[in-house]
């Protein structure tokens, strides 16, 4: 393909280029738009993936051009993005083809109708986030073959996707029955899907813990991306422990509590990588509680900017589950609005 296409390049005739193109469109009829096949293709000794709805797109956006220059600078981009590839330093997403990744997104607006319940994600676990949420993050925000750390791993949903995607991953996790849950899932969908990369999920307390021995023993000394979704306080009691943040007393005591594992991690994210937080607001005594913006500012006061605010919507939360007329019937009493969404705050390290 990309033979013919630089022989068009040194074709004057339009009328010709077109009948070439179409021919070409013609053969790759049988991938369907809302369906499309993975093509690997080889160029300059690398082998890589390429949609065939990609391509399709490209050879009908050449068809459409109506001068020789405009075609021709369709096709030598076309040319471009079938033999270089150009990542970034922090993904794998080729910018020569970066209208090929259309389901990564871009806007800070996330409306996602359901969970991803494929292997061994589930929602059983309460609290959890759902896996589009490491899924997107991961593949905008790290390579292949590299350390992602999840200080409040819960039932394993980051490392199950650090395992499809061909990311290392390590989980901490205070409570050991949960931790056992992550290991149960983690492996469940390892032998579905046998990538070769290590996770790891370790039982401890993140406030305290010392991650230094946890990455010697991998053999690294940092990694390229932290990824947190600590209790939204008290809004679900985890456990009774004391350490638990869920069991803070007060709002400045959560936020201490988190502030300590954002310290006890920063040493480790390598400089100029990224730290994406998950968190929501919660509602008492008849006040709204910016818990979310409460944990930006002490992220902040870190050596941290702010890269985005994502919002993200929620449907039903299993504490509401079957609630909605007792929940819509509290908001016009109260005065209120109900919940429907969580944060995803995006900090780079400076």
């Amino acid at each position: 393909m990309v033979e013919t296409l630089n022989e068009l390049l040194s074709n004057g005739n339009l009328i010709e280029i077109k009948k070439r193109i179409e021919k070409m469109k013609e053969e790759l009829a049988y991938f369907e738009a809302d369906q499309p096949e993975i093509l690997n293709m080889d160029a300059n000794g690398q082998t890589f993936e390429v949609k065939g709805k990609y391509l399709i797109s490209e050879l009908e956006q050449i068809l459409e051009t109506r001068s020789i220059e405009r075609t021709k600078y369709y096709i030598q981009r076309l040319v471009k993005g079938l033999s270089e590839v150009k990542t970034s330093k922090i993904n794998d997403i080729n910018l020569n083809r970066w209208k090929e990744y259309e389901d990564i997104f871009t806007d800070s607006l996330w409306i996602l109708k359901k969970r991803d319940h494929s292997g061994a994600h589930s929602a059983g676990y309460w609290g959890n986030f759902i896996p589009q949420i490491p899924n997107q993050l991961l593949r905008r925000y790290t390579k292949k073959g590299e350390w992602v750390l999840d200080p409040f791993l819960g039932s394993g949903t980051t490392l199950i996707e650090c395992n499809r995607l061909g990311r290392n991953g390590i989980g901490i996790e205070l409570q050991e029955e949960v931790a056992l849950l992550a290991r149960n899932n983690l492996e469940k969908d390892r032998n579905l899907l046998q990538k070769p990369v290590r996770t790891e999920v370790i039982i401890g307390d993140s406030t305290t813990f010392s991650f230094a021995e946890a990455l010697k023993k991998t053999g690294v000394n940092t990694v390229q991306f932290l990824i947190m979704h600590p209790p939204y306080w008290d809004i679900i009691k985890f456990s009774d422990d004391k350490r638990d943040l869920s069991n803070a007393e007060t709002t400045d005591q959560f936020l201490t509590s988190f502030g300590k594992i954002v310290d006890h991690t920063y040493p480790f994210l390598d400089k100029g990588r990224y730290l994406a937080v998950v968190i929501g607001d919660k509602y008492a005594r008849g006040e709204w509680i910016p818990l979310g913006f409460y944990t930006m500012q002490e992220i902040l006061k870190r050596n941290y900017s702010l890269k985005s605010i994502i919002v993200k919507n929620f449907e039903e939360t299993k504490g509401k589950m079957n609630q909605k007329e007792l929940w819509r019937y509290r908001a016009l009493v109260g005065g209120f609005y109900i919940f429907k969404h969580e944060y995803i705050f995006l900090f780079k390290k400076k």
